[in-house]
């Protein structure tokens, strides 16, 4: 584990990385284009992380759990992820790395198809989204559909094993691969996905 670690610590330590978090080297203009808030400054970082050469990089933005008042908390959230997300996927773009780059918007699970008493959705299990761009991933494509409340999968269901396995194949990484437990146990990467 030592050795891991040690390469993290030269990783995040590496003049590269250290200028790559210095977001004081962009021009406002990209900031603005980005959005200054929460969405676009981490979206902005994403794509520097990308340029300096991360091969993995996740980020969070704000709080999705709404079971209440859902639609004053979409109004809030959603126009700086819609400008931030379309920022990223041009500016990858246009400097040549959204081909080798492949960008994913999840969540955990999904919503409920009905409002609660409390004008929020709830947990709901059976049908989310995922939106993937670059990386090798044809855009434009729709691939799957729910029924017309949300509730069901319509046709092309795509689970999380299926999700797993499209994007470690974007990525060149062999998702029915075995890796080896301590006791000799092998695990699979991914335990029956199918590529997508």
């Amino acid at each position: 584990m030592n050795t891991f670690y040690e390469r993290a610590y030269n990783l995040l330590g590496s003049p590269e990385a250290k200028a790559a978090f210095d977001l004081n080297k962009e021009e406002q203009a990209m900031k603005d284009a980005y959005g200054v808030n929460q969405a676009g400054q981490r979206m902005l970082m994403a794509r520097r992380l990308v340029e300096a050469g991360c091969r993995l990089v996740t980020l969070t933005y704000g709080g999705w759990d709404m079971h209440a008042n859902i639609n004053g908390g979409m109004r809030n959230s959603m126009p700086p992820l819609d400008q931030a997300l379309t920022q990223l996927i041009n500016d990858l773009d246009q400097r040549g790395l959204l081909e080798t780059t492949l960008v994913m918007v999840s969540s955990e699970f999904g919503r409920t198809p009905k409002i609660n008493k409390d004008a929020g959705r709830d947990h709901y299990p059976k049908v989310f989204s995922v939106m993937l761009a670059g990386g090798g991933i044809k855009g434009g494509t729709i691939y799957g559909a729910s029924s017309a409340t949300a509730a069901e999968p319509e046709f092309d269901p795509v689970g999380p094993a299926d999700l797993a396995t499209t994007m470690y194949h974007q990525l060149g990484i062999v998702a029915e691969k075995e890796l080896m437990a301590p006791g000799v146990r092998p695990i699979e990467i991914v335990n029956g996905g199918k590529l997508i």
